[in-house]
């Protein structure tokens, strides 16, 4: 073992320790959607058990690892953003890009650890992922809190800036892995050790701040379930029922344009508000909602009409074929044709 190794080893174990136990708290928490709760816990997990392999690797010279710990970071994208996808994602479709992100990451370990030679690439590929991921979260992010419509309404605010946190921090690994890795290019590493203390020390102090907020968050309000039904839950199903009598008497759901913004400012109530109701009553979020009011109508054209199916989705209020066939076969479980046919 060097001379300098416990010098290294203790930051990344102390680092490893602190995200098994923020990995814990999580599993406490009740944000909205239990996904998110088990991702998030996943995610934590990850970075202790990464922050474990650097230590054993470059503070006992643990090459055998180096696969393994070189892997790991490529699942750290998927977990960070499919954990805050799924306060936004309908629960019916959330499984798809479940498989497809997972896929992919898995995919390209897969090719990594079962490569005859080396791939010298793989930190690149780790970047570049980083990057997309970093995109993700930053546009879903930008749709703000009233996006996120499976957090409890008292912690939909947390979320969102947690959500900017996880990009910082997510900038932050990118940026260190970047630089680690410019320095195996160019140095054939010389510099790693140091350069892993140095990102270790702020990394640690982010860890332990979220660690001190973690119970205040774990000591919310656990009488939610009881409000909801006593209080929000007779106010959502009269919003329910007022957006509605709102849409039956206006088809503003024919107008292709129709936003839950102006959906709102016609019900006279906070974005919020709706997006809650109707995820709380129907469990579809505000578009899935208005879909459901075009299917109608669309339906309808089909049986009572020889309208032209392209005629009947834009006299519907859908702007693209690929939605207004995606939506028809969510819905009816056929084709428009087919099931005009079987009108």
């Amino acid at each position: 073992m060097q001379d300098n190794a416990m010098l290294v080893l203790p930051l990344p174990i102390l680092t490893a320790l602190l995200g098994g136990a923020i990995a814990l708290l999580i599993l406490r928490l009740d944000l909205g959607s239990r996904k998110a709760t088990v991702l998030f816990s996943l995610l934590f997990a990850l970075l202790s058990f990464s922050s474990l392999l650097v230590g054993l690797r470059f503070g006992y010279g643990m090459d055998d690892l180096i696969l393994v710990q070189r892997a790991a970071p490529m699942l750290v994208g998927p977990l960070l953003y499919l954990g805050f996808a799924a306060f936004a994602l309908p629960k019916e479709r959330f499984n798809r890009p479940v498989i497809l992100h997972f896929g992919i990451a898995f995919g390209v370990i897969a090719v990594v650890i079962l490569s005859v030679r080396p791939i010298y690439a793989f930190d690149w590929v780790i970047s570049l992922s980083y990057i997309c991921y970093l995109v993700l979260l930053w546009r879903l992010w930008r749709k703000g809190p009233d996006y996120l419509v499976h957090a409890h309404f008292d912690v939909v605010q947390k979320v969102s800036n947690w959500m900017l946190r996880g990009i910082v921090l997510l900038s932050i690994i990118l940026l260190t892995d970047t630089v680690i890795a410019f320095d195996f290019m160019l140095n054939g590493g010389r510099n790693a050790k140091a350069l892993i203390s140095l990102a270790s020390i702020p990394f640690i102090l982010l860890l332990l701040g979220f660690i001190f907020v973690l119970p205040s968050m774990i000591a919310a309000p656990s009488n939610r379930g009881a409000v909801l039904l006593q209080g929000e839950g007779d106010d959502n199903e009269a919003l329910e029922q007022k957006a509605r009598e709102l849409l039956d008497a206006t088809q503003l759901y024919l107008e292709p344009d129709l936003s839950v913004q102006r959906l709102a400012r016609r019900l006279h109530v906070p974005v919020r508000a709706l997006s809650v109701a109707i995820n709380q009553t129907q469990d579809m979020n505000v578009s899935q909602y208005v879909n459901r009011f075009r299917m109608e109508h669309a339906a309808d054209l089909l049986r009572g009409t020889d309208e032209s199916v392209a005629k009947v989705m834009a006299q519907s209020g859908f702007l693209t074929r690929s939605n207004f066939y995606r939506e028809f076969q969510r819905v009816y479980g056929q084709t428009p044709a087919a099931y005009r046919q079987g009108k």
